[in-house]
C-alpha cells in the first residue's frame, strides 16, 4: 500500500519571531561569557553583563532600556493634557458665532435679551458651558455645536475608562446612553458587593451576560475585573494630577454636561471610589510633565499615563536590579506595544539564550547558589582558545597541534579493544569479527558488538609532567596580562586533555603564595591587590608534582612578568620584600637546581621588559638548561603550547 503523500499548508506569517531567524549563538555566547568570567568577573555578573550587552543580531538589555527611556520622554516631549479643553472652547466658540449670526437680524426684544444672555457668560470655558445647559439655541448650527460638547465630554470621559469607548460611543444615541447608565449602574453594585467581602459569582456572570460587549478583554472574575479597570481609572487620576488646579476644577465642572446628563458624572465618580478601595496598591497620587505641543484628551491623556506606566515597568524589568531578577520576568507583549515587534523577538532571543545555557548544561548553581561555569563550558572555552592558538602555530608554521598527541607508530598487530584505550580501530578485523559471529549465530543483520572491536597495536609514547606555574600577582591584571594568561591555560589544558590525555598537567598559581588549582577554578580566578611574586613556592610545588611521575618526562612552564619577591619559610609564612631580598632569589634558584636534577628544563615566558627580571629569568634558564620566551601578550598561548610541544618532541 503506498504511503500516502504528506500534505502542507502555507499561510501569511502574522508577526512573531522570525520562523526562518538562526538560533542563538551559544558559542559565540559562551566565549563572551568565558572572556568576562576570566577578567575576572563571577558567572553571574558575567551572564547579566552578556545579557545587557547582547550578541551580534540581538539588542541588549541596554539597547532597549535606552529605547524605553526614549520613548517615555517622546510621549511627555510631544504631547499636553488641555486637548480636550481646546475642543471645548473651539465648539462653544462655534456655538456662540452661529447663534449671535442667527440673532443679529432678528429686531425683537426676544433676540436683544438672548444677546445680552451671550454677552453676559462667566469667561471661564467650563463656567460658559454649564450656564448654557438650559439656554434654548434659535440657531441649528449652535444647537449642534453645543450637543457635539456633551457629546464630546461623555465620550472623553468614558474613554478614561474605558478604553475605546470613545469610538463605540460615536453619534450615541439617548438609548446608548441609558445602556452606559445601566453598565454603570450594575457595575458599581456588583464592585460594591465584592468590596463588602460578598461572593459575587453569580452576580459576575449575570454582569457579563448583560454588558459583557463593553468588556472585550472577557476578564474571568470580579477580580480580574476590578484589575483591569484599576488601571485605566489610576491613570485617569495620574492625568488629573498632572493638571493644573485650574484645569482640574473646569473639568470637574464640565464632567457634569457628559451627555448632558449630570448622573452619569456621578456614576463614574462612584466607579472610582470603588476601584480605589480595591486597588489600593495601584498608583493613583502620581503624576508627569507634558510640556509638547499635541493637545491631547481625556481619553488620549488616560492612555498616555498608562503608557507611562507601563514603560516604567518595563524599565524595572529590563534593569533586573531587583532580588530574583529573570528576563522570563520582562512583559514581552507590552515591549511590543511600546517599541514594536523587533524589540519583542530580542527579549525572547535574549531569554531563550540565558534559557539554552543553564539547560544546555553550561552553567550551573553551586552549593552556595551561585552561578559557575560548567565542565562542559570549560571544554568549549578551551576548544577556542586551543583553535586559536592553533591557528597562529601553523602561520609560523608549526607543527599542526590537531594531530598531536596521536598513538606512536602502529606495530602491525592488533588487539581486542579494552575499556580506556584510545588507539585506532582496525577497521577491516573489526568488521570481519561481526560477519563471523552473525553467520556464527544463526545469520541476520550484521550488527557491530563492542567484543568485535579490535585495535591497532603502537608503539609506547613518553609520557609527559607538565606544571604550568602563573604568575597571579596584582601586575597581572593592572597590566592587562589577565585574561591572556588565562586563555594560555585553556588552551594547554585542552591540547593536554583531548590530545595528550596520558600527560599530567598541573596547574600552579603564585601571588604571595602559590596553589594548585584545576582549569575551573583558574578560569573563575579573581584579581585581588596582593603583594609578592612567589616563584620559589610555585616551583617547590612543581617539584612535588614531577616527582609524583616519575616514568614521566618532566616539562615546567612559567609565565611572570616580575622577579620572585616572596619565598616561603619552613614554616609555611610567606616573607616579602621589594627590591628582593638575598634569600629569597637564592631559596628560587634552589628550587631551579633540584628540578634540574629530575631532568626538568625550565622555560620562562617573561612579560614586560623589567631589566632585573630579564637579568633573573636568564639565570633560571642557564642553570635549568632551559629557555626564555619574551612574547607579545596575543602570542602568549602560541609560544607556551608551541614550546610545550618541543619538549614533548625531545622525548
Amino acid at each position: 500500500m503506498a504511503t500516502p503523500a504528506r500534505r502542507y499548508r502555507y499561510h501569511e506569517w502574522l508577526g512573531g519571531d522570525d520562523p526562518l531567524a538562526p538560533p542563538p549563538d551559544l558559542r559565540a555566547a559562551l566565549d563572551e561569557l568565558g572572556r568576562e568570567v576570566m577578567e575576572g568577573s563571577s558567572p553571574q555578573a558575567a551572564l547579566r553583563e552578556l545579557m545587557r550587552r547582547g550578541v551580534q543580531g540581538t539588542q541588549g538589555l541596554d539597547d532597549l532600556t535606552r529605547r524605553v527611556w526614549e520613548r517615555r520622554s517622546q510621549i511627555q516631549r510631544r504631547n499636553n493634557l488641555d486637548g480636550t479643553m481646546r475642543e471645548v472652547q473651539r465648539l462653544l466658540n462655534d456655538a456662540l458665532t452661529a447663534e449671535r449670526r442667527e440673532l443679529f437680524p432678528n429686531p425683537s426684544d426676544d433676540a436683544r435679551f438672548r444677546e445680552a444672555q451671550l454677552d453676559a457668560l462667566p469667561p471661564g470655558t467650563a463656567a460658559a458651558v454649564t450656564e448654557l445647559s438650559n439656554y434654548d439655541w434659535q440657531s441649528s448650527d449652535a444647537r449642534e455645536s453645543y450637543r457635539q460638547i456633551q457629546d464630546l465630554l461623555g465620550r472623553e470621559m468614558l474613554e478614561q475608562r474605558f478604553q475605546g469607548m470613545k469610538q463605540a460611543m460615536q453619534n450615541a444615541t439617548p438609548q446608548d446612553v441609558e445602556r452606559i447608565k445601566d453598565m454603570l449602574s450594575d457595575l458599581n453594585s456588583l464592585l460594591s458587593a465584592h468590596s463588602a467581602g460578598e461572593d459575587t459569582t453569580e452576580q459576575f456572570q449575570e454582569f457579563m451576560a448583560k454588558h459583557g460587549e463593553f468588556f472585550p478583554e472577557n476578564p474571568r472574575n470580579t477580580d480580574e475585573l476590578a484589575d483591569l479597570l484599576a488601571q485605566r481609572s489610576a491613570a485617569a487620576q495620574r492625568m488629573l494630577n498632572s493638571m493644573t488646579d485650574e484645569q482640574r476644577a473646569e473639568l470637574a465642572q464640565l464632567g457634569q454636561q457628559a451627555f448632558g446628563d449630570p448622573s452619569l458624572g456621578a456614576q463614574l465618580d462612584l466607579l472610582d471610589a470603588h476601584l480605589q478601595q480595591l486597588r489600593p496598591g495601584e498608583d493613583w497620587n502620581g503624576s508627569a510633565r507634558f510640556r509638547g505641543k499635541n493637545p491631547m484628551g481625556l481619553g488620549e491623556g488616560a492612555q498616555a499615563m498608562q503608557d507611562l506606566a507601563e514603560l516604567d515597568a518595563l524599565a524595572e524589568q529590563l534593569a533586573q536590579s531587583y532580588p530574583g531578577a529573570s528576563l522570563e520576568d520582562i512583559d514581552v507583549e507590552s515591549l511590543v506595544r511600546q517599541l514594536g515587534q523587533e524589540a519583542g523577538v530580542d527579549a525572547r532571543r535574549l531569554s531563550e539564550m540565558e534559557r539554552a545555557l543553564r539547560q544546555q548544561g553550561l552553567l550551573e548553581r553551586a552549593a552556595d547558589g551561585s552561578l559557575r561555569l560548567t565542565p562542559k563550558a570549560l571544554r568549549r572555552l578551551g576548544e577556542t582558545a586551543l583553535r586559536q592558538v592553533v591557528d597562529q602555530l601553523r602561520g609560523r608554521g608549526e607543527r599542526d597541534s590537531d594531530k598531536a598527541g596521536a598513538a606512536g607508530e602502529p606495530t602491525g598487530s592488533t588487539r581486542a579493544w579494552e575499556f580506556g584505550d584510545t588507539e585506532p580501530w582496525d577497521v577491516s578485523r573489526t568488521v570481519r569479527n561481526a560477519v563471523l559471529r552473525t553467520v556464527s549465530s544463526g545469520g541476520g543483520k550484521v550488527r557491530l558488538a563492542v567484543e568485535d572491536v579490535e585495535i591497532t597495536e603502537t608503539e609506547q609514547r613518553a609520557r609527559a609532567a607538565v606544571a604550568l606555574c602563573v604568575d597571579t600577582s596584582w601586575s597581572m591584571v593592572q597590566d592587562g596580562r589577565w585574561l591572556p594568561m588565562k586563555r594560555t591555560a585553556l588552551a594547554l589544558h585542552q591540547l593536554i586533555s583531548t590530545r595528550f590525555r596520558t600527560d599530567a598537567l598541573q596547574l600552579i598559581t603564585f601571588g604571595r603564595h602559590a596553589t594548585t588549582v584545576d582549569i575551573g577554578e583558574l578560569t573563575a580566578l579573581e584579581g585581588a591587590w596582593e603583594q609578592g611574586t612567589n616563584l620559589h613556592h610555585a616551583l617547590l610545588l612543581a617539584g612535588r608534582h614531577v616527582r609524583r611521575h616519575p616514568d614521566a618526562q618532566p616539562v615546567v612552564l612559567v609565565v611572570t612578568d616580575g622577579e620572585p619577591t616572596a619565598h616561603l619559610e619552613s614554616d609555611g609564612e610567606a616573607v616579602f620584600n621589594y627590591p628582593p631580598l638575598e634569600r629569597t632569589l637564592g631559596k628560587t634558584l634552589v628550587e631551579v637546581d633540584s628540578l634540574a636534577k629530575l631532568g626538568a628544563s625550565i622555560s620562562v615566558f617573561r612579560l614586560g621588559d623589567e631589566p632585573r627580571l630579564a637579568r633573573f629569568v636568564d639565570v633560571i634558564a642557564r642553570r635549568s638548561g632551559g629557555r626564555v620566551i619574551a612574547p607579545d601578550l596575543d602570542g602568549l598561548g602560541a609560544a607556551v603550547v608551541g614550546d610545550y610541544l618541543r619538549n614533548r618532541r625531545r622525548s
